[in-house]
């Protein structure tokens, strides 16, 4: 889902807090840009290439790649001004901005319903979304499929509180799945298919007329005021990833199997029913925020109201 979240946050003056809690002294253009990505999306090819690098060298910047287990963790290293670019899905910016974190939607991929999905175990009794009633369900906190669980809940007549929630991230979510520690695990692909692939696990219901499940791209306001021509660049090269792995699933798989731990079939699967492209936000995108922070905070999940609308880029500010 794997899946595509972008956050860049860098400060005009002498220095900057590294995601390591290093200083960064940017005097004479020394300027570390810190990016935030995931398992899986096109972050990864930028990184494994060492195009972007490339890219901003003239412009005096260097690049410094963390990887994060989920989109709540990235933001929250946004939250604290220790990251400057990086990718989500639809629900950890709101939860972010619910925490007051400096961002902005940036760019989005198109919708992928498909790329998410509540799992059970190949053997399970559960047979429908209203077996989970009673029952103890994983998931990463303030993710995507957070979303997913909630629209899936209350299309079959159930509420939030009808299940228990194991909030853990994608890894420990795995282990407590194959223990049996957890009756169903609502998950995003790489790890979705990887899952199907590893353990047989069943898909109860995926995204597909519950949600959207996009990638969001985000910066801060203050970056994309005062460094828009490297926000250019970074989407730009990101497009053209985006073209070239669309042209070229197998080899792109290939390419990408080592870098992230998994197998190349398994990377084969996700990429062939995943959609391409970089998108710019739009009111539509913006209202389509706003209804899933809505329900976050009917169902008490953020702790106040948030405007979508607040996080819409805008250089003029």
């Amino acid at each position: 889902m794997i899946l595509f979240c972008f956050l860049l946050f860098i400060l005009g003056g002498c220095t900057t807090q590294s995601a390591s809690g290093k200083k960064t002294d940017e005097k004479n253009g020394d300027k570390t840009i810190h990016i935030g990505y995931q398992k899986f999306g096109s972050l990864n090819f930028l990184k494994a290439k060492g195009v972007l690098e490339k890219k901003l060298k003239p412009l005096g910047y260097k690049v410094k790649w963390t990887e994060f287990p989920g989109g709540p963790q990235l933001l929250e290293a946004l939250n604290v001004g220790s990251l400057d670019f990086g990718h989500t899905g639809e629900a950890p910016p709101i939860f972010a901005q619910a925490a007051d974190a400096p961002l902005v939607y940036f760019a989005n991929e198109p919708a992928n319903p498909k790329g998410e999905a509540i799992l059970v175990p190949k053997d399970s009794k559960i047979k429908s979304i209203k077996d989970l009633k009673g029952k103890k369900v994983a998931l990463n906190k303030g993710s995507n499929v957070h979303y997913l669980l909630v629209r899936a809940l209350e299309e079959n007549g159930l509420k939030y509180e009808d299940i228990e929630t194991a909030f853990l991230p994608p890894s420990d979510a795995r282990t407590a799945f194959e223990k049996g520690a957890v009756d169903a695990w609502v998950i995003w692909d790489p790890y979705l298919a990887e899952a199907q692939k590893q353990t047989g696990a069943r898909i109860l219901l995926d995204g597909t007329g519950l949600v959207h499940n996009r990638e969001y791209f985000l910066t801060s306001k203050s970056f994309a005021k005062k460094h828009s021509e490297v926000l250019d660049i970074v989407i730009e090269e990101l497009e053209k990833e985006e073209e070239w792995v669309s042209n070229n699933k197998s080899e792109a798989a290939k390419f990408l199997a080592p870098q992230i731990g998994m197998d190349q079939e398994t990377l084969e699967v996700v990429l062939e029913g995943r959609p391409f492209g970089i998108e710019k936000i739009t009111d539509e995108r913006m209202n389509d925020q706003q209804k899933i922070a809505n329900k976050f905070f009917e169902l008490k999940l953020i702790p106040k109201k948030i405007n979508i609308s607040d996080a819409k880029l805008n250089v003029n500010q």
